[in-house]
């Protein structure tokens, strides 16, 4: 079984600039909401013995902004039957009452490479758990800085850790070379954004017949 102290203590001490948004402050209902589906993905996760976890660079304003799990948007949020057991009824995840977008592209690409994935589920999380956006414009996304990063990167090193998996793959450059500069060799594949859909569903085939 997974132990997830030490993951939520550094989680909670992540610094969040004011440009950036802390998505699962247990004091606030949005954040509650995330904070509970995310600890529920990751104990339905842990229960199908996983052997590898992915992490992406952020989340992003369209999915994980609104539902707390990595690259999962309303739309898988809310899967029937659900994506993680299987269940007709669905995962018994919380659905926030006014998200700010149905679905998220990237989102899909993951969960459809997923669906053909023929290794136990991975884990999911992203090298900066913070939502980064413009400043003044919260329906939006940024790229992380090097100190947001920095201060991220122990998260996702600690999930590693705890779930014990023996493949780390790294969704897109940031996330690649912030598991490299901590001593992490992760497989590096193509981010699905910005015309990467094809390769990444390519890469993500290939690793998933192991």
């Amino acid at each position: 079984m997974i132990h997830l102290t030490a993951f939520l203590g550094l989680l909670d001490a992540v610094p969040v600039a004011p440009d950036a948004e802390q998505l699962y402050d247990a004091s606030t209902p949005d954040g509650a909401l995330r904070r509970s589906n995310l600890l529920r993905f990751l104990s339905l996760v842990d229960e199908r013995r996983p052997d590898a976890v992915l992490i992406g660079e952020a989340p992003g304003w369209r999915g994980n902004t609104n539902t707390g799990i990595p690259f999962t948007s309303v739309r898988e949020l809310s899967g029937r039957p659900g994506l993680v057991t299987g269940h007709p009824d669905g995962d018994g995840f919380l659905a926030p009452e006014h998200p700010t977008a149905p679905w998220e592209a990237s989102s899909a690409s993951v969960w459809k490479a997923l669906g053909q994935w023929e290794r136990p589920l991975p884990f999911i999380w992203a090298i900066s758990p913070t939502h980064l956006f413009v400043a003044g414009d919260r329906l939006t996304n940024r790229t992380p800085r090097p100190d947001e990063v920095r201060a991220g990167t122990p998260v996702a090193l600690e999930l590693i850790r705890a779930s014990g998996v023996e493949t780390v793959i790294a969704i897109g450059r940031k996330a690649e070379h912030a598991l490299a500069a901590s001593g992490v060799e992760a497989v590096a594949v193509r981010h699905p954004a910005q015309g990467g859909a094809a390769v990444f569903a390519e890469q993500m085939a290939a690793l998933g017949r192991g």
